[in-house]
């Protein structure tokens, strides 16, 4: 017997997109599209007429713009909303807010894009993620951050060898979860490289505010960039990002190669290529919240090339899909709530040889 589908609503004020977005969804028995709105009026009362489980929302609204209505329906009527938007810049700047309003995700909207049935696909996924979610709160930026300064009643920088590197994948959830682990880290970290499931030219808004608060320099990852001791690099929206071993430093790597697990950056390449770098005794990474399984295979390759590995922990995870597939897999060394993740990252590569045991240990171990 089918489960129940998912009662979708599509609020937008383009009569052609929510026909592009419902035939995008056509060959998905399991999302039911039960209405459209063309402003956030009309989809008040459409939620309450057809009490919707997911909610697809563009931030160009007329009458009342996307992160005000978005606003009001998490005060007082929380659901899963997915922000459908043009990525421009200042748009990009909206969805960030989006996301620290309570939105779930992100997605790029373009007629040409979600007509195409891969892209189809990737909606209805992370539409099905959605309906799953566990919903935040607002979640307000800290206080900016002096770069590089050391926490209170530290005096000096730590020094780490060059082999030091920290690793972070994240998909759904993962940008608010990621501004909580970085702003809980000392700027005087090893290398950090990062990647997120995120559309183009969002990525470069996501680093350029996470610069703005963050302990260390954050930025979007450029060709052949070198990894340096407080400096976090964010790979690019569809670009996968790998590691080399060059001339006595980590040397960052953009291509475009065959999407992993439907994503382009993928997670899993990022931590192979670590492995393929001889770079795992001497890394710490973490698997965050996200859809899917990307990552998880990586952090168990990870795992047995001697790296320390952490997952972040069910009851803190937006979606628990992938640290739940590299805690299935026994890729996790530590299962961490994600408050503790920062704290636990810097222990695990501030030691000597960061290699905590094999197999994963049990939650906030």
């Amino acid at each position: 017997m089918m489960p129940n589908p998912i009662r979708l609503l599509i609020v937008d004020d383009s009569a052609l997109a929510q026909k592009t977005i419902s035939a995008s969804l056509a060959s998905f028995p399991e999302i039911q599209i039960v209405g459209t709105a063309a402003d956030p009026y009309i989809a008040r009362d459409k939620i309450l007429q057809l009490k919707p489980d997911v909610m697809t929302l563009d931030l160009e609204m007329p009458r009342m713009d996307g992160i005000t209505f978005l606003r009001a329906i998490m005060k007082h009527r929380p659901m899963p909303v997915i922000i459908l938007s043009s990525l421009t810049p200042s748009n990009s700047l909206n969805a960030l807010e989006a996301l620290q309003a309570g939105a779930v995700d992100v997605m790029e909207k373009s007629a040409g894009l979600l007509s195409a049935c891969a892209q189809g696909r990737l909606l209805s996924e992370k539409i099905k993620a959605a309906a799953g979610a566990r919903l935040r709160g607002i979640s307000p930026d800290p206080p900016p951050a002096r770069p590089g300064a050391p926490p209170a009643g530290a005096t000096t920088a730590r020094l780490f060898p060059p082999r030091k590197i920290i690793l972070m994948g994240s998909s759904t959830g993962g940008t608010e979860a990621l501004k909580t682990i970085l702003t809980s880290m000392r700027g005087d970290l090893p290398g950090i490289c990062i990647v997120q499931h995120i559309p183009p030219r969002f990525s470069k808004t996501f680093a350029d505010r996470m610069n703005q608060i963050c302990p260390m320099q954050v930025r979007e990852a450029r060709d052949r960039d070198i990894v340096r001791p407080g400096l976090a690099l964010l790979a690019p929206g569809d670009y996968h990002m790998l590691l080399k071993w060059e001339n006595g430093h980590y040397q960052v790597r953009l291509n475009q190669g065959p999407p992993i697990h439907h994503q382009r950056p993928a997670v899993d390449i990022l931590f192979d290529s670590a492995v393929q770098a001889g770079a795992a005794p001497h890394t710490a990474a973490a698997l965050l919240t996200g859809m899917g399984s990307d990552g998880a295979a990586g952090l168990l390759h990870l795992a047995n090339a001697g790296a320390a590995t952490i997952a972040q922990n069910q009851e803190t995870c937006v979606v628990f899909g992938m640290p739940r597939e590299a805690i299935r897999l026994g890729a996790a060394h530590h299962i961490v709530p994600l408050e503790q993740i920062g704290p636990r990252l810097d222990t695990l590569i501030s030691s000597p040889f960061p290699i905590p045991g094999n197999g994963a240990q049990p939650a906030n171990s």
